[in-house]
């Protein structure tokens, strides 16, 4: 699914009128009676709601809302419209003109003074003051109005985007000074602030609804950013030949492990082998042959001339895809062996974890990476390796330019994990997992499953994209199971087979 800008958007709904011959608020009542037809199915006609519209589209979109759950019954809806400046937007105000011909409908227009109603934890605001379409913070009597809905303890439904939000980028704005919904509904496509950690509790939940904008001008518009979902990792999926063989599905090398560390490199092991790469070889400190040929007995081991960490990244055979990482430590002989492998690697190259954290010990090592080289930082990693960033959202504009500048793709992880694909630019934010994920040892799952796809033959950026909405889709599975508080990493890498056969077969939980 496409994430479009605010301004696009707006260009979508202009080729939707055009397209499908109707003027502009007939999309506004078909996006009205969306928000109207979700606002039934949570609540009872007997439900205190109160709609605070703007002078603008969204007011108007609230205002059909009103008419609408007036006309089915609810009787307990307030109204107040904002009209401060004393000019509508001709939709809005058509939209007013409606709603007061209606009689026993509670509505007040605000002009100049306001006295705000009385409101509880037990009531519902509707938040239609503004947009995606603000273009500066919110002042004056809307703060103090923001601010009065916040503290009241209603349950809060913003339409389109939370007041005071905007719909990409909010450096410098104060949260305080936003409405902050519990549910925010936004029409045909998510927006691309609804991806950062900072803004989630300003945003709340939140569903698309489809209010039937022309498919075919979405299709045409370029958009550099991407939400992952099943329909679109379905058909970047190959068939597994009926008469292939082992061989036909790569060879993994994967350098991880350390002493007090060989668990991160048994999940990745696992993980790789339970997402279709045909052949593992673990390259690990020699004191943990016996733990790894017990635990992954379906892996090859390959043991250093080190009995606690890895000294040598050699290449001895002609794998496909080279993974270092996962537990490997920060030893300066682990440093020096991963500049010559750098310097030398011809595999597909993934680096995670404590590689991660070797090169934020050298940094002349960046100018190493291979082209296409996949890292897979977590916040921490990513800041120790580019600096400290304020926030998420600074944080993926930084991954954006080093994406670009090594030519590398940056998979930054988190609840959205962002993968970030230079030349040219995409970054496809992750839709499948849940807060259970947060469990040590996860990261190295994820690691062995982007690395079985880089095996299986696909290219990195979509190894890379496919293998954070699998271990995702798996984790999901994983905690339907266990619970979000009762899975571990091994329980997700167990799922990584079946998540990928549900993709496949359409199944219905995707």
């Amino acid at each position: 699914m496409k994430i479009f800008a605010s301004n696009v958007i707006r260009e979508i709904d202009n080729a939707t009128c055009e397209a499908q011959n109707i003027n502009s608020i007939d999309l506004m009542e078909r996006a009205a009676g969306a928000l109207c037809c979700e606002i039934i199915s949570r609540f009872l006609p007997s439900q205190r709601i109160v709609v605070v519209a703007g002078p603008g589209n969204n007011g108007g979109d609230a205002l059909a809302v009103a008419r609408m759950l007036f006309e089915q019954g609810y009787r307990k809806v307030e109204v107040f419209l904002f009209n401060v400046v004393g000019k509508l937007s001709h939709d809005c105000d058509e939209e007013r003109k409606k709603l007061i011909t209606m009689d026993g409908i509670d509505f007040t227009e605000v002009k100049h003074d306001f006295s705000p109603p009385y409101l509880s934890e037990n009531d519902v605001v509707v938040d239609g003051l503004f947009g995606s379409g603000l273009r500066q913070p919110l002042q004056g009597g809307f703060v103090m109005l923001a601010r009065f809905i916040n503290e009241s303890g209603a349950y809060v439904i913003s339409i389109d985007i939370p007041s005071g939000l905007f719909g990409e980028w909010n450096e410098n704005v104060i949260q305080r000074d936003m409405i902050h919904a519990d549910l925010t509904l936004a029409f045909q496509t998510p927006r691309l602030s609804f991806f950062f950690k900072e803004n989630s509790e300003v945003i709340g939940d939140w569903k698309i609804l489809d209010i039937d904008l022309d498919a075919a001008k979405m299709k045409e518009t370029p958009s550099d950013y991407m939400l992952v979902e099943a329909s679109s990792v379905r058909p970047l999926l190959h068939k597994r030949p009926l008469f292939a063989g082992k061989r036909d599905f790569g060879s993994v090398l994967i350098m991880a492990g350390s002493t007090g560390m060989f668990g991160a490199a048994i999940m990745s092991a696992r993980a790789c082998l339970k997402s279709g790469a045909g052949l593992v070889t673990v390259h690990s400190a020699k004191a943990g042959m016996p733990v790894l040929q017990t635990a992954v007995p379906e892996a090859m081991f390959e043991p250093d001339r080190d009995d606690n960490f890895i000294s040598d990244m050699t290449i001895h055979h002609g794998h496909k895809t080279v993974v270092v990482g996962p537990g490997i430590g920060t030893n300066d002989r682990t440093i020096d062996a991963l500049e010559s492998l750098l310097k030398n690697c011809k595999a597909s190259l993934l680096l995670d974890a404590d590689a991660l954290n070797c090169i934020a010990r050298r940094p002349s090592l960046l100018e190493l990476l291979p082209p296409h080289t996949i890292i897979t930082p977590h916040v921490g990693e990513f800041d120790r390796l580019f600096g400290k960033h304020p926030n998420s959202e600074e944080r993926l504009k930084k991954a954006i330019d080093m994406a670009k500048y090594y030519n590398i793709i940056i998979v930054l992880k988190g609840h959205y994990t962002a993968t970030v694909r230079p030349n040219p630019l995409r970054v496809y934010f992750n839709s499948t997992g849940n807060p259970g994920m947060a469990t040590a040892g996860s990261g190295d799952v994820l690691t062995g499953v982007i690395a079985a796809f880089l095996a299986q033959g696909y290219r990195p950026e979509y190894a890379a994209t496919i293998g954070v909405f699998v271990h995702g889709l798996a984790g999901d599975m994983a905690a339907a199971e266990y619970g979000e508080c009762g899975m571990v990493a091994s329980d997700i890498a167990a799922y990584c087979g079946r998540a990928i056969r549900s993709i496949i077969n359409r199944e219905k939980n995707i």
